[in-house]
């Protein structure tokens, strides 16, 4: 569709975070500080780790805790190196289908949810089943980055 595309992810590891009791801005900034620590050598092997993209957090309805995630390289998905921050750890996200809304500039929360309440609309005027009880946004750029920026919010296909 022109509005949003269904995208199949395979099995993967994600070096995540949970931050409890702050703004999805605040839990974001903490959390992304946390994971650059971590692949900056604050893990059992103390070793540098390629930074990657996209960087997601997820948001649940209701819910005052936000995980922020970082993507495991591909050549350390096998055996990623264990994070020696108890804050952070390894999860593993099965399989999925995921619908995905794209757009650009600088998000905020508040942009992250109003996409994520067209992409929900646009879903059930279409009849396409999904869990509508979280989503995830993603963010594919520094914040150096000033132009061309690339922002998604995702829901998981039912």
């Amino acid at each position: 569709a022109k509005d949003y595309e269904l995208r199949q992810y395979e099995t993967a590891k994600w070096v995540s975070t949970v931050i409890r009791g702050e703004t999805q801005k605040e839990a974001m900034r903490q959390g992304f500080w946390k994971l650059f620590h971590y692949i900056q050598g604050k893990n059992e092997k103390e070793m540098k780790i390629d930074m990657t993209v996209p960087v997601t957090c997820l948001i649940k309805s209701g819910c005052a805790d936000f995980k922020i995630s970082f993507f495991v390289p591909f050549e350390h998905q096998d055996s990623p190196p264990q994070p020696t921050d108890s804050d952070v750890f390894v999860e593993e996200r099965k399989a999925a289908a995921i619908f995905v809304r794209s757009f650009g500039g600088f998000a905020s929360p508040e942009k992250y949810a109003e996409e994520a309440q067209v992409l929900a609309r646009i879903l059930r005027n279409r009849g396409q089943p999904f869990h509508d009880d979280f989503f995830y946004t993603a963010g594919y750029d520094s914040p150096f980055k000033l132009f061309n920026r690339h922002n998604e919010v995702w829901y998981f296909k039912k």
